[in-house]
């Protein structure tokens, strides 16, 4: 309403501005009639271009509402998926600090069988150490006695070769000696 207000003060300015700077030419009634009458056609051209730009205005609004709207679903949407994620995550780390654990156990466990493959590896070196001192005694034992021995009859031998001598000058040694068959 103030656009053809305006327009219509602005014709009457130009119109009679116009009427007063020709002279000899006169401004009737029709004409006025006929300029406002254009005035009108372009008011109206106007009028329904100013409602379609707000009607694309209004659409403008309505899908810029609408993609806001998609965008907040959107982000939503993503935002449920990082907690996805972050879900996962954390399954992972749980995974992880079970290996960990595992990895522990089993580290253990090594420590264990190393501890015991040492035990069992000292003791079998023990036996074989005392067991070759208990048989090398045995044979030194066993070496001495038949070296005893081996002495003894040595020293009978000796014995025997004197008595017989003995008994080549002495008869009844030898009779004695004879008896018991070592002449």
């Amino acid at each position: 309403m103030r656009v053809r207000m305006l327009i219509f003060f602005f014709l009457v300015a130009v119109l009679s501005g116009m009427a007063y700077g020709r002279e000899g030419f006169r401004v009737t009634n029709e004409m006025i009639y006929e300029k406002l009458v254009n005035i009108e056609k372009r008011q109206a051209v106007l009028g329904e271009r100013i409602n379609h730009l707000e009607g694309r205005m209004e659409d403008l609004n309505r899908r810029i509402s609408d993609l806001r709207e998609d965008m907040n679903k959107r982000f939503e949407q993503i935002d449920k998926r990082f907690e996805q994620v972050d879900k996962r995550f954390e399954q992972v780390d749980k995974r992880f600090e079970q290996q960990d654990k595992r990895f522990g156990d089993l580290m253990s466990f090594l420590w264990i069988l190393a501890g015991i493959f040492t035990t069992l590896v000292a003791a079998v070196i023990g036996i074989v150490i005392w067991d070759r001192r208990t048989a090398v005694r045995a044979a030194v034992k066993e070496a001495s006695r038949e070296m005893e021995r081996e002495f003894r009859l040595r020293d009978l031998a000796k014995i025997l070769e004197v008595l017989r001598e003995r008994a080549r000058t002495d008869r009844e040694l030898s009779v004695i000696l004879r008896n018991y068959g070592l002449l």
